[in-house]
């Protein structure tokens, strides 16, 4: 299976390369580190530290590895990290985060999953260990890291139902890397369960590391910042974020705000979470006749317009600031059925969480957050600026279910330290 898994992929990679190609129209950043991507790497000029190799795919899991990466370094001072991605915005975002660093984390694209490929990779990098973000199974990575005996780490692992399912479903080739797995440290019991059932063997419950984030302290400025240019122009404004909204969900978003009640001068704060959609949805948002800025428009001291209706949040690495300027958010990508994304991040901050129905990547978290009151579940875009109206215009309510979403995401911090006692035996 597994070296028809290679077959394919070598078929493949010609109309991968051309898709990267095609987005590189779009997002510039496809079209730089190819030779990363195919396993090329420039001759080190001096021997290497020790290195501890950390994979993040994109955005949502490099700024989920932050607390992990810095505790790693804190742990193994001696040791560099090389941290890995697959898309542009993952890549800036980890550059963004982890410049504090300096020469102490390495940053590169992670090759194809072609055998020969990670195969390169590791002989250059010499990793210590291998550590795999959430749901990212390669299955001849796993073999190459089994081969040059790098022991292999999933860490904040997840897996949902459907996810088991679909991976049950490719047999053998997937049943072969989950054996190649020295570790699981999974966020929940379920997820743990369900990562039994794919055949690894040593898996550990730690926790979500994502609610040992830390907020940075320019994040919350630069949102104080934000909201003071909202308010400035028609003091105060209400401000309802539409956060990580996925395509087909803003046309929904936008009807029900047409619809809605909200308070007269409330501001709609729209952050897509794909760049590469940003045009389209202003298009959008001006086609349904409602009056738009866009944040990248914003100088330093620009104010939001008092007849703007829509902010559109077109920039990147900003979500805190985004999360901070607001009173209530919604979490994107669950009113239709994609699964939805992660609310630690709002309700950290304090602030009141609405979301979907369509929750099945993150379901235990999101249980447990509308347990403690902290966010409220709502059955389409109707009801969500139905519910918004009432929270806004009732600020007792709203102060209360921002603490309640607060006190959970305290609760449930420590999950970083767990992970790092799981993987000191690997590196002794």
């Amino acid at each position: 299976m597994r070296l028809l898994y290679t077959l394919a992929w070598w078929l493949a990679l010609p109309l991968v390369l051309a898709r990267l190609w095609l987005r590189g129209r779009q997002e510039p950043g496809y079209r730089q580190h190819w030779g990363e991507r195919l396993g090329f790497y420039p001759r080190q000029q001096a021997p290497a530290p020790a290195t501890l190799w950390l994979h993040a795919v994109s955005v949502g899991e490099t700024r989920a590895a932050e607390p992990l990466i810095d505790a790693l370094l804190a742990a193994w001072p001696a040791c560099r990290i090389v941290l890995t991605h697959m898309t542009p915005t993952g890549r800036a975002t980890g550059k963004t985060l982890f410049a504090k660093h300096g020469a102490r984390l390495v940053q590169s694209y992670l090759p194809y999953d072609t055998g020969a490929m990670p195969a390169r990779f590791i002989r250059h990098f010499a990793p210590r260990i291998c550590i795999l973000m959430e749901t990212e199974v390669w299955p001849n990575l796993i073999h190459q890291c089994n081969r040059y005996k790098v022991p292999v780490v999933l860490a904040n692992a997840r897996l949902s139902q459907r996810s088991l399912g679909k991976a049950q479903r490719l047999g053998k080739l997937i049943a072969d890397a989950a054996r190649g797995i020295t570790l699981v440290a999974a966020q929940t019991q379920d997820d743990a369960e369900r990562v039994r059932l794919l055949g690894v063997r040593n898996v550990v419950v730690t926790g979500s590391i994502k609610f040992d984030v830390v907020v940075p302290a320019a994040a919350l400025a630069t949102g104080a910042a934000l909201r003071s240019a909202i308010d400035a122009s028609s003091h105060p404004r209400p401000v309802l974020l539409c956060a990580s909204t996925r395509g087909g969900e803003e046309h929904l978003l936008l009807d029900a705000y047409i619809r809605a009640s909200l308070p007269a001068n409330a501001l709609l704060l729209i952050v897509p979470r794909h760049p590469q959609r940003f045009d389209e949805v202003e298009k959008l948002i001006a086609a349904q006749g409602l009056a738009v800025q866009r944040r990248s428009g914003l100088a330093q001291d620009d104010l939001v317009a008092a007849g703007t209706q829509v902010l559109l949040g077109d920039s990147m690495g900003e979500m805190f600031a985004y999360y901070a300027a607001c009173d209530c958010a919604f979490v994107g990508g669950s009113l239709l059925p994609l699964g939805g994304q992660n609310l630690i991040e709002p309700a950290a901050l304090g602030k009141p969480v609405l979301i979907g129905p369509h929750t099945f990547n993150f379901a235990l978290v999101t249980e447990q957050a509308i347990a403690a009151g902290g966010a409220a579940r709502v059955a389409d875009a109707d009801a969500l600026m139905a519910q918004a109206s009432a929270l806004l215009q009732d600020p007792a309510q709203l102060a209360s279910m921002g603490q309640k979403a607060l006190a959970f995401a305290a609760q449930h911090r420590g999950a970083t330290p767990r992970t790092i006692a799981a993987i000191q035996p690997l590196l002794r």
